[in-house]
């Protein structure tokens, strides 16, 4: 689908089809990548992931992947599973729909990347940048306008991995997603705009042939600095 560079190997990043689901399998490990999660957690309710922790999250996201539905990307290094990112259309998430900080910036349809796991080994050497580059490409083809991101931007220094499953900010700016909001401190919302924006181009063209001006380049949404908290 697309690749990468890591230090060691070139990386490949394909859809999860059954086929691929051992891959998974192998990646996820038996704790389901963390706490029995199986990527379930962003499609349930908090009382649905208690009860399906493990086996039952297992048995669900698996016949998600048997229904067809492709409910994300993983990265190959050569033929080793070595990283995975979720994503859907928005209102595949549960979760996001109940948020208030990572509610709706804006009316506009969105597909949304909730989720990373990255083998203990292959961590911070670009593969989330790869997945994230890698979705907005898949997420196109299946007719997105935008991809949206919900990552931790950490306020002091490193932050435990298990603490940034939705990703950093960093990687996303990275793969050219810009902050369209941002209702708690290290909680910003990120776009990828996947289709141009009708008349950006003659915007940018406009305000550059101003006298002190500058192109609108990366400009949030209207009302996209919201100060409401979550």
């Amino acid at each position: 689908m697309t690749t990468g560079k890591t230090p060691e190997r070139p990386v490949t990043v394909r859809p999860l089809t059954p086929a691929r689901w051992p891959d998974l399998e192998a990646l996820f490990g038996a704790r389901g990548a963390c706490a029995g999660c199986w990527c379930m957690f962003w499609r349930q309710t908090q009382s649905e992931f208690l009860r399906l922790k493990g086996e039952g999250n297992r048995r669900s996201f698996r016949q998600l992947v048997e229904s067809g539905a492709n409910p994300g990307l993983i990265a190959y290094a050569g033929r080793t599973p070595v990283g995975w990112c979720a994503l859907a259309p928005r209102e595949d998430y549960t979760r996001l729909e109940r948020s208030r900080i990572l509610a709706p910036v804006d009316d506009t349809p969105v597909w949304s990347v909730v989720c990373f796991f990255v083998a203990r080994q292959h961590r911070r050497r670009g593969i989330t940048t790869a997945l994230l580059r890698a979705a907005g490409e898949y997420a196109k083809r299946r007719g997105a306008r935008i991809l949206e991101g919900y990552p931790v931007e950490p306020a002091k220094g490193p932050v435990p991995d298990v603490f940034v499953y939705t990703g950093i900010a960093s990687a996303f700016r990275a793969a050219g997603f810009e902050e369209a909001a941002r209702r708690s401190k290290t909680r910003p919302i990120m776009r990828l705009a996947l289709v141009p924006e009708p008349g950006r181009r003659a915007r940018v063209r406009a305000g550059a042939g101003r006298r002190g001006s500058s192109p609108a380049r990366g400009r949030a949404p209207k009302g996209a600095r919201s100060t409401r908290r979550g």
